[in-house]
């Protein structure tokens, strides 16, 4: 949209809202005059200044304007002045403009009325202010976040000019002194409500709160406060504080004490701390006004009963994440609670007694409960307690993931209406899925069962549940086929089918399903057929596709090139055959490409236009023909797999120009040439894999330049994430402050977790290392840093610069012609576990600084022309035997059975010298007497077999068989090489 938009508007008299939020407005913004106008939106546009359309010289006058949004523009300290007309305004936001340095307080006193500022993100650093001027009076709520970032600005100076604001926003600030900080707070002293999350300040902040006293609500989440709370005074003084949120600082040690004194606490969030102690010897238990508490991760013993809360009559959502389970003193009883709580997360505590203590008793009386956690708790094996949805007919999201549930999925007869997400995923739940599943939570949306042991096959009823979602059944023991009938629903989005036992055709149901889904997983079943001649499937929905690891076949389905909106698609491990088809190009949205392990032959193709590519996997076919046309040129390709194959040519070029490639696979094909050197570009790579080629030249000394760090992009693929509604309904309903001022803030305070179950893809790879194949992948596969140019044609030294590869943890040179001694600067190789230097032609000592490798496993030199003695047996080298050395005759020392004695040596030496010394006397008569013995028997054998046919024909025949023996013993020795084998 043009600014000459607004011209069209002047008709429009009675206009009460505009909004004109990113629609790209740039420059100057001619305004007409709408009287009438009450709320206009200009932000995230890239405005420089707002002037009247009746002349420049003119004020705007916007008299009936209440709110106007400005954010995300290009405006100057000018905007004050172009706004001096608006004098009904209430709410001003020039957040994220161009704001800077000084701004006079005088400026905003034509505004009698606002009542909200948001001057955030700018670059301000003082307000002028005189003693004689008493503007904005009515203001209440003002946004600083971020206007001192460089730790240049005082608190005075930005807050003096403020003094009737109840409701201040500080955060993301960095003050002139953390400690200064203290000193200044007698300008917050009418402060109601002060949230400074992720503004650093010191512990002595706590101790120096106690003057404001009107403080209802505080929040300091991620200040970096470290220590222990202060025992007396400072924060205990703040007597009419209802909210209090000291989330992710490292406080530790006990809770005060004197907390005691905060009588009219409702809110209460001291989780990602380290606090210890027993829970119920806390003043936590005295609290009683206490609405919302939270102590998650920390380092507190938590009795399981939760007694401790008896007397929380007011207690609706209680989160005890990440804390240590304790068991009640034999003969305990069993007590009521006070309260009906709305909220209960218990996620990922350990357990004292490990597979003895049972879920808490007092959820046996609880009738409300809306959100319950009790994932990652091993409470022994227990059953699915169905009467906690028998009891609480409201609740709406149950996770009892890894909870250690087994036997058969018992349910209440009774249905719950309000359930939207069953996640019981990662336990041991055998036997059927009931049949009365579907009528007993008709409503549900997201229902994960993965990961159990249920063997049945898939319900039919799962197509009539209305509001299904998302479904995963995945590693589980289903069998049958996928029925039609779940092809039918009209509210599936994703499916996880995943690791069963699915056997069969998937023709027509996949017809169906593919048109209206947005992910399905089928990978890791019996799946069979040829599903290229599928009708053709239009549908712009579809972004995963996993038909890996089955056994499908014929030709690559054509229908796949119809869905542009693909994200992910892995047809690997299957039996697929034929060419890689042009129409691939089509897949405009592809990040994720997985072909490998099928049949495919041909060429690669090229598509320039696949930009979002991030993983291409293409190893184990049968492709050919050179790499000279990039299958994409995608600046944020990371993985490129094309191993196994029967690519012919040199390594082009264009690899060299992708900037965010870190796994480059090209192993097992016939690449010739000498070691393309502008591989030495590759700033990101991490993984390098160019072994089983025709590589000739010198090892480039360039490598050096790499630094061949972990990468985290590796594994990284985009996940689909879903989260709770019903936090957030509970915690509007309890009308806490905090939780209002925040939730839409980036980084909100709240605990609001999300689970990654529809992970797009799982990235992984194979590289051999430590004389075996392993599959890397998540976390592992980001830490993985590794070059193989194993079986080769590689010749000349190995450059010393190597050593400098200090993050690298594999290195196999092994199998080629390479020459000298192995660099001593290999000590540097810190993080190397696995170094393979073996059949080659390297001489010399073994360095003894190689001892220096700690993180060594695996180190193999064999077949070399090594000498003199081994270095000492410490360290990593101690647990190394003769198997790491054979093949060097000229080694000595553990643990071989040669001794490097000094007086031996000294003798052999002197040996070896006077046997050389005689042998040189005598070689010439030696050449002499050599010829002439040679010349007589050859003379002879040819006369004996003129004369006699009957040894001349017996001797034909057999240099005849020794030959054809010879030639086939070769041949069948050279055939069981790897390297020749990849090579013919």
């Amino acid at each position: 949209m043009t600014n000459n938009f607004l011209s069209y508007l002047g008709g429009f008299s009675s206009l009460r809202t505009l909004c004109l939020q990113g629609n790209n407005l740039q420059g100057t913004l001619h305004l007409q005059d709408f009287y009438n106008l009450k709320k206009l939106d200009l932000s995230q546009n890239r405005i420089e200044s707002l002037q009247s359309s009746y002349g420049s010289g003119r004020h705007l006058k916007l008299i009936s304007l209440e709110e106007i949004d400005l954010s995300s523009n290009l405006f100057n300290n000018n905007i004050f002045a172009e706004l001096s007309g608006f004098l009904n305004l209430k709410s001003l936001n020039i957040r994220w403009n161009q704001l800077n340095g000084s701004i006079d307080v005088k400026e905003f006193c034509g505004w009698s009325n606002l009542e909200s500022l948001d001057l955030s993100e700018n670059e301000v650093n003082q307000f002028m202010t005189y003693e004689e001027t008493r503007c904005l009076q009515k203001l209440k709520v003002l946004y600083l976040d971020a206007v001192s970032t460089d730790g240049n600005t005082s608190l005075v100076s930005l807050l003096e000019a403020f003094p009737f604001v109840k409701t201040l926003f500080l955060r993301d600030n960095c003050f002139l002194n953390k400690t200064m900080v203290n000193t200044q707070l007698h300008v917050l002293r009418n402060v109601e409500n002060l949230i400074m999350d992720y503004t650093p300040l010191h512990i002595n902040f706590l101790e120096s709160i106690g003057i404001l006293t009107s403080l209802k609500a505080l929040s300091l989440f991620n200040c970096g406060l470290t220590g222990t709370l202060p025992a007396h005074g400072g924060l205990c003084f703040l007597n009419h504080l209802e909210e209090l949120n000291l989330k992710g600082n490292d406080l530790a040690g006990a809770i005060a004490s004197c907390l005691v004194n905060l009588t009219f606490l409702r809110y209460l969030d001291i989780s990602n701390n380290h606090f210890t102690g027993n829970i119920a010897s806390t003043p936590l238990t005295n609290l009683t006004m206490l609405q919302f508490l939270s102590f998650s991760k920390n380092q507190f013993q938590v009795p399981v009963s939760f007694r401790s809360f008896a007397n929380h009559s007011n207690l609706k959502a209680l989160l005890a994440n990440e804390n240590k389970l304790v068991a009640e003193p034999a003969g305990f009883q069993t007590w009521l609670p006070k309260f009906q709580l709305k909220i209960f997360s218990l996620l990922n505590c350990t357990i004292e007694e490990h597979g003895k203590l049972q879920l808490p008793n007092f959820l046996y009386f609880q009738h409300d409960l809306r959100y319950v956690d009790l994932s990652y708790c091993n409470f022994g094996e227990i059953r699915f307690p169905h009467w906690l949805l028998q009891n609480n007919t409201r609740l709406q999201e149950l996770y009892m993931i890894d909870s250690s549930i087994a036997g058969p999925l018992t349910l209440s007869p009774h249905p719950n209406l309000k359930l939207s997400v069953l996640d019981i995923s990662n336990n041991r739940i055998q036997h059927e899925i009931p049949r009365n599943f579907c009528s007993l939570f008709p409503y549900v949306e997201f229902l994960i069962m993965s990961k159990n042991a249920f063997k049945t096959t898939i319900p039919l009823c799962f197509s009539r549940m209305q509001r299904l979602e998302r479904l995963d059944l995945s590693h589980n023991n289903l069998f049958g086929g996928i029925p039609e009938e779940l092809a039918t629903s009209t509210s599936l989005l994703r499916i996880r089918l995943s690791n069963n036992s699915l056997s069969g055709k998937i023709i027509p149901a996949i017809y169906h399903l593919i048109g209206s889904l947005e992910a399905l997983y089928l990978d890791g079943n019996k799946f069979e057929g040829d599903i290229s001649d599928v009708s053709t499937i239009s549908s712009k929905s579809l972004q995963v596709l996993d038909l890996s690891n089955n056994r499908f076949s014929g030709k690559l389905p054509r229908w796949l090139w119809n869905h542009t909106d693909l994200w992910v698609l892995d047809l690997s491990k299957n039996r697929f055959e034929g060419l890689i088809p042009m129409e691939l190009c089509n897949l405009v949205s592809l990040e994720f490409l997985d072909l490998s392990l099928n049949h495919l032959s041909g060429t690669i193709p090229s598509c320039s236009n696949l930009q979002m590519m991030k993983h291409v996997h293409l190893a184990n076919n049968r492709l050919s023909g050179t790499l000279s046309k990039a299958l994409c040129k995608s600046s944020s390709l990371v993985t490129l797999d094309f191993s196994e194959n029967n690519l012919t040519g040199r390594i082009p070029g264009w690899i060299s120009t992708l900037p965010a490639l870190s796994v480059l696979l090209l192993k097992a094909n016939q690449f010739h040439g000498e070691f393309p050197l502008h591989l030495c570009r590759l700033q990101s790579l991490s993984i390098l894999d160019l072994s089983q080629n025709k590589l000739s030249g010198h090892v480039p000394s360039c490598l050096s330049n790499l630094t061949f760090k972990p990468k985290s992009e590796k594994s990284h693929i985009n996940s689909a994430n879903y989260g709770f509604g019903s936090f957030d309904h509970v915690l509007v309903d309890m009308g806490l402050t905090i939780y209002n001022l925040t939730k839409d803030y980036m980084g909100s305070v709240f605990p609001l977790r999300k689970y990654d179950h529809f992970t797009f893809a799982e990235e992984k790879i194979e590289f051999s290392t430590k004389g075996a194949t392993y599959t890397y992948k998540g976390n592992i596969l980001d830490l993985l840093s590794a070059i193989d140019l194993s079986c080769n044609q590689l010749t000349g030294i190995i450059p010393p610069g190597l050593g400098n590869l200090s993050e690298i943890r594999g290195l196999n040179l092994s199998h080629n012609n390479l020459t000298g001694p192995i660099p001593s600067t290999f000590s540097k190789l810190k993080q190397i576990e696995s170094l393979d230097l073996s059949f080659n032609h390297l001489n010399g000592r073994i360095p003894p600084q190689l001892t220096e490798m700690d993180a060594l496993e695996v180190f193999n030199v064999t077949h070399n022309n090594l000498s003199g003695p081994l270095p000492d047996r410490k360290a990593q080298f101690g647990t190394f035997d003769e198997s790491s050395y054979e093949g060097n005759p000229l080694l000595c020392g553990l643990p071989l059975n040669k001794s490097c004695n000094h007086d031996d040596s000294r003798g052999t030496s002197s040996a070896l010298a006077s046997e050389e010394e005689h042998g040189l006397l005598g070689m010439g008569d030696f050449y002499i007497s050599f010829a002439v013995s040679y010349a007589i028997m050859f003379l002879t054998t040819i006369i004996v077999l003129y004369i006699n046919s009957y040894w001349r024909q017996a001797c034909y025949y057999f240099i005849k068989d020794g030959s054809i023996t010879c030639y086939f013993f070769v041949v069948d020795s050279l055939y069981r090489l790897p390297c020749f084998r990849r090579n013919i």
